[in-house]
């Protein structure tokens, strides 16, 4: 099965086009890309650099891949963009190749990155990530799976945001972001737990209890991070998603998005 190739579209030599991909008017691939088979690039798409894509994904109008680093510190070399099986990109969606010789920069399987979003240098997108219209990805930020986020949110550079984590349209991500965590705001401060996002998810309801009972403690019982994450541990052993929480908080490296406003002390009784 060949390729429907526009005759309007630009292909490069030494560009590799799977079987079945549908190439619009305009679209321009660039020599080291490579497409899997499926893929439908609509008009005035530009794929380049070294970028591999996976199988099924489309591309919409005016959407920019694999192009050099914004970043000032460029030094030049062979740097990857990878881009899983089945996700969309829209309109204008610009994903940025990492910013040194070897890196990469990978959006992850069935992802939906909508219009203007912007996902940018050595990035790590998970899988089933959804970034609503207008999201700004800065540099080095990781993503886990079945994050969603709304529009126009944003991450600084090197944050983290875990799995099943919501953030919030026109939130301002600073710190990393705990799974299974709604936050909104700027900067983002946890608000609930994801419990729609988890459910759509299959993660059962002793596990999303758990997690309830776990965003409690860490975020609203007014114990320090270390006794916090010790109470959490003894209350649920053997908890897989209150584990993941508790490792990625003692991992996190620019700490964690805690609310701004201290819980008060618990008024005596009369």
């Amino acid at each position: 099965m060949s390729a429907t190739i526009h005759p309007l579209a630009v292909i490069a030599p030494g560009a590799v086009i799977g079987d079945g991909c549908t190439i619009g008017p305009f679209c321009c691939i660039g020599p080291d890309v490579r497409l899997g088979p499926g893929c439908h690039l609509h008009e005035h798409v530009v794929v380049d650099g070294h970028t591999t894509v996976g199988a099924a994904c489309q591309f919409f109008s005016f959407a920019c891949i694999g192009k050099q680093t914004q970043d000032l510190k460029w030094q030049g070399g062979t740097a990857y963009v990878e881009i899983g099986s089945r996700t969309t990109l829209r309109e204008y969606v610009t994903v940025h190749a990492s910013s040194f010789d070897g890196g990469k920069t990978v959006v992850g399987a069935d992802c939906s990155i909508l219009a203007y979003s912007h996902i940018a240098h050595d990035c790590l997108i998970g899988d089933h990530v959804v970034m609503s219209n207008g999201c700004q990805i800065a540099g080095h930020v990781t993503v886990e799976d079945h994050v969603v986020f709304g529009g126009l949110a944003g991450v600084v550079q090197f944050a983290r945001i875990g799995r099943l984590a919501m953030v919030g349209a026109m939130a301002k991500a600073v710190q990393d972001i705990t799974p299974f965590t709604l936050v909104e705001g700027a900067p983002a401060e946890p608000r609930i737990i994801n419990k729609i996002g988890m459910e759509r998810a299959g993660l059962s309801a002793a596990a999303i209890q758990a997690i309830h009972k776990t965003f409690k403690i860490f975020f609203r019982s007014g114990l320090p991070v270390a006794d916090a994450l010790a109470k959490i541990e003894a209350e649920f052993p053997g908890v897989p998603e209150v584990a993941q929480f508790v490792a990625f908080v003692r991992t996190a490296k620019r700490g964690v998005a805690r609310p701004s406003v201290a819980v008060a002390a618990p008024v005596p009784a009369a």
